[in-house]
This record gives C-alpha cells, structure tokens and sequence, in this order.
C-alpha cells in the first residue's frame, strides 16, 4: 500500500482545524477543478484534492489517518497488524489508502465495534526566530505551545550550533503524548534568523559592509573588523576598489558538522564630509599630479 500525504495535498499543517481545512479545499477545488483549469495533470490534481478531503473532513478517518504517522509521500507500508485483525483478518494488499479509510466511516461492518487502537501522538510545527550568535553557538530556548488539553505548556527545546535560515528541526518525541501505547509525536521548528546590525548571513557564510578611507584602499592598511568571535585585524592589499570582497576564511557561522563558513568584508570606499585647510591642498596636489582617470577605467571594463 502507497502512503499518500494528504495534509500536503490541501497545503495545510497536520494541526489544522477543520474549517482549515475546508477553506483550503474549497480554494484548491476551483483552481483546479477540469472544467476551469485548462492545465496539463489538472483532473489527477483534482482527484487528489477530492480524496484527501474526503478523509480529512470525517473526525474517524482523519484519527485512523494520523495513526499512521508521518511518511514519505509514495512510500510503500504496512498498516499496523492490530487493523488487519479488526478489519476481518483480510490483507490490506489489494486496497488503496482511500479505500481502506473509508471503512472507518462506515463505522466498519455497518457500525461494529472498534477496539481501541494505539494512537500517535500529535506533531506541533513551530517558527523560531534567533540571532545570529544564537545560531552559531546554540542556545536553549523556552517554547510555548498548545497542550492536548487545550491549555498551553511551556517547553525547553536545545537548538544545535549551527542551524542556518530555513532549517527544519526535527524534536522526536516531544510532541503530543500516544494514546493506547501508540508513540508520541514530533516537534518540528522551521529556523528563522532574525537581523543583525552588522552581519548579512548567507548560509554559513557572513558578509559585512568595510568602510575605507581613499588612501587606505590605495596604499593598503591593516584594519580592524568584528567577527562573532571578536575584532580581528584585516589586512587591505594596495590598489583595493570599491566593491571586493575581502575574505577571513573559518571566521563564519558554524556549520554543525564541525567546521565554519567564512567572513566577507564588502568594501566601500568613503570620503570626508568637510576637509580642512590642509585636507584640501593635499588633495590639490593629488589631483595635479595623478594620472588615474577612474572613468577610462569604467570604461575599458564595459568594453571588455
């Protein structure tokens, strides 16, 4: 028997509420409905969208469903040997998921009584937003989350050093509790990161905007920059231009396997807002007695 994920069929979180449901439904039917939806694969992508409401919107189905846990869409699995004992002691192998949950809205044998199954624990998902020091060094955080009672408990979640923006973090276990010996349910925290006053990540990798006075990009200086781990001393070679990327190799985020992405310093070339009387003829004779033309040198880079 294949398993079908039909929450991700509707587009909805496994802790939706049933009008959730419905409204996603509802929107995805006329999207894709055959006779408006003139897209290649619209009828099968209607009929998926059709089965999975049909089992989602029944408070039984929906329960037998979520026994089953979480699986990969196409996967090929057995439903627990307890069902194949309730339902007759048939085999399941000729059946479709479809089909065989709909048994459990006929009640089964036209309203028997079912023995009570073991029942996986509901899953949470959860946004986390952290910083940046957060990330790289791993914090202990205090999680606020709907309890199965309906009330709200607070739980203390480890997020690993490492973790970086968009990141999925599986807490097994930590979820709603099983009933009937049934396991309990997962916690899933998608990662955020929240911004920095310096720090632009890009994966693991840093970039920061370095300012440099015109005579230090030209002559090249040693200067000063923060990492996460404290300021270091960059060294700026001779000739630098506005826009290079100076790199600090392993000063990055780490990346949870024991290693660090690097540290970028952007360069921007700035100028005095107000020169003094000696700033100015300092720049006279600079001017008087250069030869560079910067725009011969935009130039002959468009043209190349």
């Amino acid at each position: 028997m294949k398993y079908k994920d039909y929450y991700a069929a509707l587009g909805v979180p496994r802790d939706a509420d049933a009008e959730t449901i419905r409204k996603a439904y509802r929107k995805l039917a006329r999207e894709h409905h055959p006779d408006v939806s003139a897209a290649p694969g619209a009828e099968a992508r209607f009929k998926e969208i059709a089965e999975a409401w049909q089992t989602l919107k029944d408070p039984d189905k929906r329960a037998a469903y979520d026994e089953l846990g979480r699986r990969p869409a196409g996967e090929d699995f057995a439903p627990p040997p307890q069902w194949a004992r309730e339902f007759g002691g048939g085999s399941f192998e000729d059946l479709d998921l479809a089909d065989l949950l709909a048994a459990f809205g006929r009640g089964h044998g036209g309203g028997a009584h079912r023995a009570r199954r073991p029942a996986h624990g509901r899953d949470y998902e959860s946004t986390v937003r952290i910083g940046l020091e957060d990330a790289h060094r791993g914090a202990k955080l205090n999680l606020q989350l709907a309890g199965d009672d309906g009330g709200a408990r607070t739980l203390e979640v480890t997020i690993p050093p490492g973790v970086s923006e968009g990141q999925k973090l599986r807490l097994r276990g930590r979820g709603g509790k099983g009933r009937d010996g049934g396991a309990d349910g997962d916690i899933y925290l998608h990662i955020t990161l929240a911004p920095h006053p310096v720090f632009r990540p890009d994966g693991h990798d840093l970039h920061l905007d370095l300012a440099l006075a015109p005579w230090e990009a030209a002559l090249g200086a040693d200067v000063q920059v923060p990492t996460l781990d404290g300021p270091l001393v960059l060294t700026v070679p001779p000739g630098t231009r506005a826009g290079r990327k100076l790199r600090l190799r392993g000063r990055g985020l780490a990346n949870g396997r024991g290693g660090r992405g690097d540290l970028y310093a952007v360069v921007h070339i700035d100028v005095p807002g107000a020169l003094t009387e000696r700033e100015r003829e300092l720049f006279k004779e600079l001017a008087a007695a250069s030869r560079f033309d910067p725009r011969a040198v935009a130039g002959r880079g468009a043209g190349s």
